[in-house]
């Protein structure tokens, strides 16, 4: 049987680098300290949808969206006769056609709604700025793009099934090795690709294999936060030298104002311990806490806290939110040496001294 070229290095590139991607996502999906590695990746099936999208108008035959066979009758007719097909495909075959169409499309908008949720649910990315204004609705956010992730992993899926059943139904056509090698068993037309097509080609790949190391590797606005380090010691140094003197210095956003109050009228039994302040220290740190507090916070964890508190908690570790983020985390790490006890936030949250409970300075120590 003839062997073809049917599918060029750029569109084989794109196939596995997709893959890859999307394996990375989702295994990092629901690990917050990977969240950093999820965005990167994200970014970088962004990048690889819209070359996808403008090799579909401008790429080489059976790359392009005007080759792929989009009838219903025609895949329907191709899907009953998968034993005894009426004629063979060299690019994408009608059923193939419409689950890539439909790969394409849902993976780009996992990605803008990737995009939204980091932006509004953590202040990072490059729509951070819309973090402020649709704090309140960041489940939502997340929601909707948890369905699109859904809905293209059972496209990927179809997909895996598909090219599956076509080689073991059709081995002498070589579709699974085609996409290593570009070579069909087929007798078809080749692909060819002219200079602007390569210059295309290597400008989309490349920029897409180098956004997720960039934006791993530096300070960009595709990873940074619009919330800045606080500097405690400078900012109310009372509140630095009295509080973070015995414990964590726990940032106010951390509880609402209700529990502050009842906290700081009773430093004279803080958990066990007299932490009496005079008149004019106890003040000004109170009201630095009040106007600080949970409810002037636009951060993740102080609208979640306020969500689930109940009335007048003072514990942060008996809050719902809490016990919730820590319940998959072994109880003898709380016990151990580095950490002692379930209130020494910094052993974990390495920034939370500064203000910020950030999922990339997260760092559980080992048992």
């Amino acid at each position: 049987m003839q062997k073809s070229y049917i599918w060029p290095l750029p569109t084989r590139l794109f196939h596995w680098l997709l893959v890859l991607y999307i394996a990375i996502a989702f295994l990092s999906s629901d690990i917050e300290w990977l969240l950093p590695l999820h965005t990167a990746v994200g970014y970088g099936v962004g990048v690889l949808i819209l070359f996808r999208i403008v090799w579909g108008f401008m790429g080489p035959i059976y790359s392009r969206f005007s080759d792929w066979p989009l009838s219903i009758k025609e895949a329907i007719e191709f899907t009953i006769s998968l034993l005894l097909p009426k004629k063979h495909y060299p690019g994408h075959n009608p059923a193939a056609s419409f689950v890539m169409l439909g790969i394409i499309i849902i993976a780009l908008l996992s990605v803008v709604t990737g995009m939204l949720t980091y932006g509004i649910q953590e202040g990072r990315g490059v729509l951070a700025f819309l973090h402020t204004p649709y704090f309140k609705e960041m489940e939502v956010f997340e929601e909707v793009h948890e369905f699109f992730t859904t809905v293209l992993l059972v496209l990927v899926a179809i997909h895996i099934v598909g090219v599956l059943v076509d080689t073991i139904l059709h081995k002498e056509i070589r579709t699974l090795r085609s996409m290593i090698d570009g070579y069909k068993h087929i007798k078809a037309q080749e692909a060819k690709l002219n200079t602007f097509q390569k210059i295309v080609a290597t400008l989309f790949l490349t920029t897409a294999i180098l956004v997720p190391f960039v934006a791993l590797s530096f300070d960009t606005p595709l990873q940074r936060s619009i919330y800045e380090p606080i500097e405690y010691e400078k900012e109310i140094s009372f509140f630095s030298q009295e509080c973070g003197a015995c414990h964590t210095l726990y940032p106010p956003f951390l509880l609402p104002s209700s529990s502050w109050q009842k906290l700081m009228a009773n430093l004279e039994n803080h958990f066990g311990d007299d932490a009496s302040l005079d008149k004019e220290t106890k003040r000004v740190i109170e009201t630095y806490l009040l106007q600080h507090s949970a409810e002037h916070s636009t951060k993740e964890a102080a609208v979640y806290i306020l969500q689930s508190i109940k009335p007048k908690t003072i514990a942060i570790t008996k809050t719902p939110f809490w016990q919730m983020k820590h319940a998959t985390i072994d109880k003898k790490i709380f016990e151990s040496k580095r950490v002692r006890s379930k209130a020494n936030c910094k052993a974990c949250h390495t920034d939370i001294e500064k203000g910020l409970i950030e999922d990339r300075h997260i760092q559980v120590p080992k048992v």
